[in-house]
């Protein structure tokens, strides 16, 4: 993972997001049709990993950056989502698009991406490392989110989906 040091540019991270986007789109392209659907030892496939990174980078530019309920953007209810956990997020989301074709989640998936990038690029460097919420006390940039839900994120499900390949 991460070695949780922020990037000091608004070039660094989109350099660490498309880095991390490539690595991940170069195993993807590795993979078989049956390599795609075949479940890990979590039953998990790579199809459904890719489709969680959709629905987070939807949570990140809805919840996190344009301050939407986070009910309305997961699509749960206010008490699914009122300790945004992921044991009970996640497996909402996994059953929500475990039967959807491949290149589905693909398209998905690659839209959420461009979305986040051109949202990006609109921002500044400042916004960027601006509090998250007003009233965090730790005053924690929207930049923490931003790496979780893309770069951060991206690296973790791209090392479960190469463990397939082996």
């Amino acid at each position: 993972m991460a070695d949780n040091s922020l990037p000091g540019t608004k070039a660094e991270l989109i350099f660490q997001i498309d880095h991390e986007w490539s690595k991940l789109m170069d195993v993807v392209g590795q993979l078989s049709p049956e390599q795609m659907l075949t479940p890990d030892e979590g039953g998990w496939t790579p199809k459904d990993n890719l489709a969680h990174l959709t629905v987070w980078m939807n949570i990140l530019l809805g919840y996190h950056l344009d301050r939407r309920p986070a009910h309305e953007v997961a699509g749960v209810t206010p008490e699914q989502a009122a300790d945004w956990d992921f044991e009970v997020m996640n497996p909402i989301f996994f059953e929500r698009h475990r039967h959807e074709p491949v290149e589905q989640v693909l398209d998905e998936l690659n839209q959420a991406y461009e979305q986040v990038r051109a949202r990006l690029d609109s921002m500044s460097f400042e916004d960027l490392m601006k509090p998250r919420r007003e009233d965090d006390p730790e005053k924690r940039p929207i930049l923490n989110w931003i790496l979780g839900d893309t770069s951060e994120h991206f690296e973790e499900h791209r090392e479960t989906i190469e463990r397939t390949l082996n």
